[in-house]
């Protein structure tokens, strides 16, 4: 598997696209954003390869730092596989797009990028355990929600890409939880987490960032923060403490995470830029909110 760093804003290591050369040709895991599909281009020719000879993208969810740039791999004749919750709004993604934009306004451009339509003969929604034959490649979906209702992790022998349902770890820093709204669920993604262990995989690549070959140990300490995270937000929500107060508590209580485990200022920036501390407010605040 190989490591396509996509550069977001500018980062190193905060986005990732991964390219499995297969005996058919190579696969793609992940597209990331559009406005990070020059890198991917680049990435790409970097490994001995042209766009056009990508038949197959593999989604984990249709966030658009994953799928923005999906679209643009259909162009060149890519299917591309996702989650059955996930397929329509890649066909038709206006619900997609404007519920992105109530979130990031004018930075929309800057952020992700062009999103067009998919065409329906271009895209697979793959079921639970369904197993795919690419050449002398299986991949198999495995449905993971938590982080999202759409999100698949994907097996390939004893490796497993994660998206975000194996949280964001970068640079060797601490395992922290994505939690955006709106379909974040502690209980899911708990369950989610177990699914993973059951696999007893020998690696995962998270989106955010990289190879993790500690699986238990990663596993472990992400399950342990998000519930922890959880836990600092519910008095907030239940107080009815507006967002707004309570995003800057919780971007210095994460700063304090990181400090604590001595990451440098440079690298805490990478963890802003792949998991903004205000949209976990905003996701944990919903979970809650439908708890009850």
């Amino acid at each position: 598997m190989k490591i396509i760093d996509l550069h977001f804003l500018g980062n190193t290591e905060a986005v990732a696209a991964f390219l499995l050369e297969t005996s058919v040709g190579p696969i793609l895991f992940e597209t990331g954003p559009y406005s990070t599909f020059a890198q991917l281009e680049k990435g790409v020719q970097a490994l001995g390869y042209e766009l056009n000879q990508i038949k197959h993208v593999f989604l984990t969810h249709i966030h658009f730092d994953h799928a923005g740039a999906a679209w643009a791999l259909a162009a060149h004749g890519a299917t591309i596989y996702v989650h059955p919750f996930g397929e329509k709004h890649l066909h038709q993604p206006e619900k997609l797009v404007q519920s992105a934009k109530m979130i990031y306004q004018d930075q929309m451009d800057t952020l992700w990028g062009e999103m067009q339509p998919i065409a329906i003969d271009l895209l697979y929604a793959a079921q639970h355990e369904e197993a795919f034959q690419i050449g002398d490649t299986e991949i198999r979906a495995l449905h993971t929600p938590g982080h999202a209702v759409h999100h698949i992790a994907w097996q390939v022998g004893d490796e497993i890409i994660c998206g975000d349902i194996a949280g964001v770890k970068i640079n060797g820093g601490i395992v922290v939880p994505p939690c955006p709204p709106p379909d974040i669920n502690i209980e899911h993604w708990r369950g989610s987490i177990h699914l993973l262990r059951e696999r007893q995989a020998t690696a995962l690549y998270l989106t955010h960032y990289g190879r993790i070959t500690q699986v238990d140990s990663h596993l472990n300490d992400l399950e342990k923060r998000l519930i922890e995270w959880t836990e600092w937000i519910k008095p907030h929500f239940i107080a009815q403490t507006p967002m707004q107060e309570v995003i800057p508590k919780f971007e210095a209580y994460v700063e304090g995470e990181l400090w604590a485990a001595k990451i440098s200022n440079e690298v805490a920036l990478r963890y802003a830029a792949a998991n903004p501390a205000f949209m976990s407010v905003a996701g944990l605040y919903r979970y809650w909110a439908k708890r009850g």
